[in-house]
């Protein structure tokens, strides 16, 4: 034979709670935007913004790349370790934001 459960019994604040102090999140102005880099281990260059064009390089992880101009999700970029210029998808390829508390 199974014996009861007892189960203890949770409370909830009343509905006109005030809520908590927020915490103001907000972009950095003073300081320099961080630099792109590549959150995959290797990606296309590509000779236009499209996946169906010729692949011109690859941009590893640890390349350093400057990007010039984006299109879409697509940036324009120049890898700096081989020169080569051309097109990479901004799906593996973007910029970390920098937040500051207020």
């Amino acid at each position: 034979m199974l014996g009861a459960l007892a189960l203890p019994m949770l409370s909830t604040a009343p509905a006109s709670a005030a809520p908590a102090a927020a915490t103001i999140v907000a972009p950095c102005p003073d300081l320099p935007p961080l630099p792109y880099t590549v959150h995959a281990s290797a990606v296309t260059i590509r000779s236009k913004a499209t996946t169906k064009s010729t692949a011109v390089g690859v941009l590893y992880k640890s390349h350093k790349f400057t990007v010039h101009r984006k299109s879409g999700n697509w940036l324009y970029i120049t890898d700096k370790t081989t020169g080569v210029k051309g097109w990479v998808s901004g799906t593996y390829v973007y910029r970390d934001v920098r937040m500051c508390l207020d």
